[in-house]
């Protein structure tokens, strides 16, 4: 089996604001001396794995990640009948297994049922946590020191087999992450600009004058370079070695990552893309990216495409690191929009086989 699969990706987005800064404004990056838009390979990663192409195709094997699993614990003794003493209690004891809780004395809200960090629980740790609530709910007794043993090493949840786990004060049951994601960035120097827009209100008269709301939102536009590397030999053996499984799992990540957008700001800007050009590399070469292409900015002349002239950037770029290192890849297969080339089943055939 090759044991690395590279996927060079190429979408174009219209104006849209997919990942935001602290400032609200669409998140940029210097590469080469120039000013481009980016999207952080966590906006990513979420966006792919809260999918509905990850939940139909993956359903039973995604995990949870959420800082809230001791309220949810404690709302679930209370309603089966134990004391808010006593389920405040264990909820407390369950909850730190995943995790520091927050201070005692923030309360608020039940703050202190809280876990610090957000961790990641896989399907088999939420049905442990939910057969010891019944546990507890049907004896109305605390738990025992054996049955708080909730972390394991997991097995069945996809999402973090892809893209790993860690846990500060479990570090035993950490899992490095199979798939590595680059953050986006587009291949030409990029602006950010401001929509300056109003709001009428519905209910004015015809000589009622002005705007009942004013304001500004940051945007961007353009075509964006996208790199992943997958260690597929890593990701079944953080399956426990279920070849169908990873195979499903595989095909998932590559419908995800060619048709799955940002959430952030879609309905202001609908800004959905599909990728319009992938490259994929399968070998077990060094992987290595091919952002390289684009230090230097496209610039169009002449009417010349964009898109076409970024394709043989990154063409070139390849070509270029074959000749100077070897055969970078043992197999190659690409996808492009622009002269209908490719597949896209036949991009998941490559990808899995």
């Amino acid at each position: 089996m090759s044991r690395f699969v590279q996927l060079h990706l190429l979408t174009s987005y219209p104006p849209s604001n997919l990942n935001r800064d602290d400032t609200g404004r669409p998140k940029t990056a210097l590469v080469g001396d120039a000013n481009r838009l980016r999207i952080s390979s966590q906006s990513l990663k979420r966006a792919w794995r809260c999918s509905e192409t990850f939940e139909s195709s993956l359903s039973g094997h995604l995990g949870t990640r959420t800082k809230l699993m001791g309220k949810q614990v404690f709302a679930a003794l209370k309603e089966g009948g134990v004391s808010e003493k006593s389920a405040r209690e264990w909820a407390k004891e369950i909850a730190k297994q995943f995790g520091k809780l927050k201070p005692e004395k923030k309360t608020e809200n039940d703050a202190d049922l809280e876990i610090e960090q957000l961790a990641h629980f896989s399907p088999e740790e939420e049905a442990a946590v939910q057969a010891l609530v019944a546990t507890l709910v049907a004896r109305k007794d605390a738990p025992t020191e054996a049955e708080l043993k909730l972390l394991s090493q997991p097995r069945h949840a996809v999402d973090i087999a892809m893209f790993g786990r860690m846990l500060a004060d479990s570090a035993e049951f950490n899992v490095e992450a199979a798939v590595q994601v680059a953050h986006a960035i587009t291949v030409h120097r990029a602006a950010v600009e401001d929509d300056y827009f109003s709001a009428v209100d519905d209910l004015n008269r015809r000589e009622d004058t002005g705007a009942a709301h004013i304001g500004e939102r940051g945007y961007g536009a353009g075509l964006f370079y996208l790199y992943i590397c997958i260690d597929r030999e890593l990701l079944l053996k953080n399956l426990g070695g279920d070849a169908a499984l990873a195979a499903k799992a595989l095909e998932a990540l590559v419908h995800a990552v060619t048709k799955v957008s940002p959430t952030g700001m879609q309905n202001s800007f609908a800004s959905r893309a599909y990728a319009g050009h992938v490259l994929a590399e399968k070998g077990r070469q060094q992987p290595r990216s091919l952002a390289q292409a684009f230090l230097k900015p496209v610039k169009p002349f002449d009417g010349q495409d964009i898109f076409e002239k970024a394709v043989a950037a990154l063409n070139t770029r390849r070509d270029n690191f074959d000749a100077v290192y070897g055969a970078c890849a043992d197999s190659r297969y690409e996808l492009d929009v622009d002269s209908a080339q490719g597949m896209l089943a036949g991009l998941v055939a490559f990808v899995a086989e």
